[in-house]
C-alpha cells in the first residue's frame, strides 16, 4: 500500500521548518517481535541548528551526544531528558548543518495493544494516553538510546508515506518548554493537525 512507502532519503534533506511541517499525516512504523506498531504523527518542533538558541546544536557546539546533529537528513537523533523520558527527532538538511525535527505526538493506527502495554496502560484510554507525548511516543514504540543514529529509510524503524496534512489542516504555533531560548523561544516552529486529540498539550 502507498500509504506504507518508506520516504526516501532527499525528503529529510531540506530545512528543518519545511520537513516538520510535512512530517505532519506520514506514519512512524516499528517493527517490534514481528508486530508492525504504527503512529500517525501529528504534531512536531523544528530546530534549526546554530543559529537557534533552543537547538543542541546553537553556536555550532558539538558533542558526544549531539554529534548525530550534524549528519545528512534521514536519521534518528535520540537523547534522554531528565533521568526520566527519551525524545526521538528526525534529522534533516544537509551534513553539517544540524536541523532536527522533533515527533512529539502521534496517534495510533496499528498496534494499539501492543503500544498500550508498553506503556504500561490498561484497556481504557483517553485520547493521547498513548503517544501523545515524546515521552509517551518513545515508551509506545520502545524508542531508546540505541536508536540515535539509525537510518529511516529501512530496518525496524522507518517512516513512510502515510496521510499527508495539507497547511489548512495544520496548526502553528511557538515551541513548548524553551523558554531559556530568548527571542527563539517565540518562533512559531511548533506544527499540529488541527483538531487531532491526539496532540499533546497545551494544544494548539
Amino acid at each position: 500500500m502507498s500509504r506504507f512507502r518508506v520516504l526516501p532519503g532527499s525528503f529529510y534533506r531540506r530545512d528543518g521548518e519545511t520537513v516538520a511541517r510535512e512530517l505532519l499525516g506520514r506514519y512512524l512504523v516499528r517493527r517490534q517481535d514481528g508486530s508492525r506498531l504504527t503512529l500517525r504523527i501529528v504534531e512536531t518542533e523544528a530546530y534549526l541548528g546554530e543559529g537557534d538558541r533552543a537547538s543542541h546544536a546553537w553556536r555550532g557546539q558539538r558533542t558526544p551526544r549531539t554529534k548525530t546533529l550534524f549528519r545528512a537528513g534521514g536519521c534518528a537523533y535520540v537523547y534522554f531528558i531528565y533521568g526520566i523520558h527519551h525524545m526521538f527527532n528526525v534529522v534533516a538538511a544537509e551534513e553539517g548543518v544540524a536541523h532536527a525535527v522533533l515527533v512529539r505526538a502521534g496517534e495510533p493506527v496499528e498496534g494499539v495493544e501492543r503500544m498500550a502495554s508498553n506503556r504500561g496502560l490498561g484497556c481504557k484510554m483517553r485520547p493521547g494516553a498513548v503517544a501523545g507525548g515524546p515521552g509517551r511516543l518513545c515508551q509506545a514504540l520502545v524508542i531508546d538510546r540505541g536508536y540515535d543514529g539509525v537510518g529511516l529509510s529501512r530496518g525496524e524503524l522507518v517512516i513512510t508515506r502515510g496521510e499527508p496534512v495539507d497547511r489548512r489542516g495544520t496548526a502553528v504555533g511557538p515551541r513548548i518548554g524553551v523558554d531559556y531560548a530568548a527571542e527563539a523561544a517565540a518562533w512559531p516552529l511548533r506544527f499540529a493537525e488541527r483538531e487531532n486529540r491526539h496532540v499533546s498539550r497545551p494544544r494548539l
